[in-house]
């Protein structure tokens, strides 16, 4: 083999070491989210394959059985969490995940955002929301409830499934969307729905295949629930119950960690979170509302957002204050 024909495969020997070497090189953004936004199915694989296309980066995503989750992981964790982000917290969270004063600024633009209710906060970037709803069958109430009293007043028989709002986001949900509606009076209304509730479990999935086995009536879900089952499966029986009292609404958030050493590809990452392409993912894989307006709209069969004047929701810092005094009072009420 001549001199040259060695030098041309030494060459190509050496590249794949090289090319292994560069990806290896690649910095890696680690972001906690809950399981289902990790999943297949989840929003998380096109957010990763989206933003990989440009960053010259590794995304992995670490799952937990929910937002709260991630953050105590990454509270015991401390400095040395491998955590660049948390995402998946929520409005009903975001003052005691402030309060660990673990979040940095994220400095990102929001001027394309629009949500139905007034929230900003330099520590955390909205990705998404929805509205909690009781979700029914069209073919079991042809006449739908309109409000909680039309709930309290429903035949002996009629069952609804809720979550415990210790466990479970929809579950502290209906406390705060409760707490919205009646002020001081939501003690006087746990006792009158008591009957009604057919079981209160640890989570969203339980409640939701309860409901699904016919279990039950109505389960505590958001008002895009339905479209999963239409779009999804092309089945148009389900239905979320419209409240004339207002809906109490979910905003998801994400919050960039101090002690990440890769801050300048969080930052981006919060910016493409907002955009175009990775809010188009959203509403037929995490089943929630855009924060933007999407070009061409939101797919054909997908809920229609509430009004402003529908939309409930508490400020942060009485949430935070007031959340164990609620949760205490549902528990005594529904004895």
């Amino acid at each position: 083999m001549s001199l040259k024909n060695l030098t041309i495969a030494a060459l190509f020997s050496i590249a794949p070491l090289a090319s292994s070497a560069m990806a290896e090189d690649k910095p890696t953004l680690t972001i906690y989210t809950y399981d289902s936004f990790a999943s297949d199915w989840g929003p998380g694989p096109q957010i990763k394959a989206g933003f990989e296309a440009n960053c010259n980066c590794v995304v992995d995503f670490v799952g937990a059985e929910d937002a709260i989750s991630a953050l105590r992981k990454a509270q015991l964790e401390g400095d040395s969490t491998k955590a660049d982000i948390i995402l998946g917290l929520d409005t009903s969270v975001a003052a005691e995940a402030k309060s660990t004063d673990l979040f940095a600024n994220h400095h990102t633009d929001l001027s394309a955002v629009k949500l139905p209710i007034d929230y900003t906060s330099e520590q955390f970037v909205p990705f998404d929301y929805g509205y909690f709803a009781f979700v029914y069958r069209k073919s079991d109430f042809p006449e739908a409830p309109t409000s909680f009293e039309d709930l309290d007043m429903a035949d002996e028989d009629f069952k609804i499934v809720i979550q415990d709002p210790r466990s479970s986001t929809p579950g502290l949900g209906l406390i705060l969307w409760a707490k919205a509606v009646y002020g001081s009076d939501t003690e006087e209304m746990w006792p009158d729905l008591a009957p009604y509730i057919l079981t209160v479990t640890k989570g969203w999935s339980e409640a939701y295949s309860l409901f699904l086995d016919g279990e039950a009536d109505m389960v505590l879900s958001y008002t895009t629930s339905p479209s999963y089952h239409k779009i999804a499966e092309g089945d148009d029986n389900y239905a979320a119950a419209i409240f004339e009292e207002g809906h109490y609404a979910q905003v998801e958030l994400a919050g960039i960690l101090k002690s990440s050493k890769q801050q300048e590809l969080a930052q981006s990452f919060m910016s493409y979170l907002v955009s175009q392409e990775a809010q188009k993912i959203i509403p037929t894989t995490n089943w929630m509302f855009p924060v933007i307006e999407l070009e061409g709209g939101l797919p054909e069969g997908f809920a229609t957002p509430l009004s402003k004047e529908q939309t409930l929701l508490l400020d942060d810092e009485t949430v935070a204050a007031n959340t164990k005094a609620y949760i205490d009072a549902f528990f005594a009420g529904i004895k």
